[in-house]
C-alpha cells in the first residue's frame, strides 16, 4: 500500500511563494507518475500538475502555468511543486497522488493519494 505525506502548506499573501513535498513511504517510487491535486472550500478537486517517472516531463493545468515548477527526487521518494506569485484563488488543499503507470497522459488514473496540506492565501 501506498502512504503519501504531503507538507509545506501554510499562510501566504498574494504575490509569495510556497513550496510544497510529498514523500512516499510505501512503494518503489520511481516507477510511478506522480500529481498534484488541489480543493477549494465548496469545489471539486482539481487537476493542479503531473510528472512522469523520470521527472523529464511536466504537466500543468492552465491556471498554474508560469507560476508553478512540479519536480521530483526519485532518490528521496518526493515529488515538490514550487508555487510562486500565488493568489487568493489558489487557496485549498493540496494533494499529491501516485498514478497508475510510469507515463502521464490524460487517461492516467491517481488513485492513491495523501492527506492535503493547506495553502491559504491572503488578499
Amino acid at each position: 500500500q501506498v502512504q503519501l505525506g504531503e507538507s509545506g502548506g501554510g499562510l501566504v499573501q498574494a504575490g509569495g511563494s510556497l513550496n510544497l513535498s510529498c514523500v512516499d513511504s510505501g512503494h518503489t517510487f520511481d516507477r510511478w507518475a506522480m500529481g498534484w491535486f488541489r480543493q477549494a472550500p465548496g469545489k471539486e478537486r482539481e487537476f493542479v500538475s503531473a510528472i512522469n517517472w523520470s521527472g523529464s516531463s511536466q504537466y500543468y493545468a492552465d491556471s498554474v502555468k508560469g507560476r508553478f515548477t512540479i519536480s521530483r527526487d526519485n532518490a528521496k521518494s518526493t515529488v515538490y511543486l514550487q508555487m510562486t506569485s500565488l493568489k487568493s484563488e489558489d487557496t485549498a488543499v493540496y494533494y499529491c497522488a501516485t498514478g497508475n503507470g510510469p507515463i502521464y497522459n490524460y487517461a492516467t488514473k491517481f488513485d492513491s493519494w495523501g492527506q492535503g496540506t493547506q495553502v491559504t492565501v491572503s488578499s
